[in-house]
């Protein structure tokens, strides 16, 4: 079953754009995924247990390497197309 999730990191310290760029590029390590960020989240689309296998690892080295971060993320059972940007007209 391919799914598609939407995650965003939020990492509660000053200095908090290496720890969301480390674990974006964790991320893209990944075979079989399709990923997509932009300013606000990232979104990541395949196989169900790759993409959850891959988010579970990312999210555990970040929470090991930083005091606090949030994660929000969320999920859909859908094989979205999220290579290019959806025609709204």
């Amino acid at each position: 079953m391919k799914i598609t999730v939407d995650i965003s990191m939020y990492p509660l310290d000053a200095d908090y754009k290496p720890a969301i760029k480390a674990f974006i590029r964790r991320l893209r390590s990944f075979e079989g995924l399709t990923l997509v960020t932009n300013q606000l989240s990232t979104q990541v689309n395949g196989e169900y247990d790759d993409v959850t296998t891959a988010l579970n690892v990312c999210m555990r080295e970040s929470m090991e390497q930083q005091e606090k971060a949030v994660f929000v993320t969320r999920y859909l059972n859908a094989d979205l197309d999220i290579s290019h940007l959806p025609n709204i007209d």
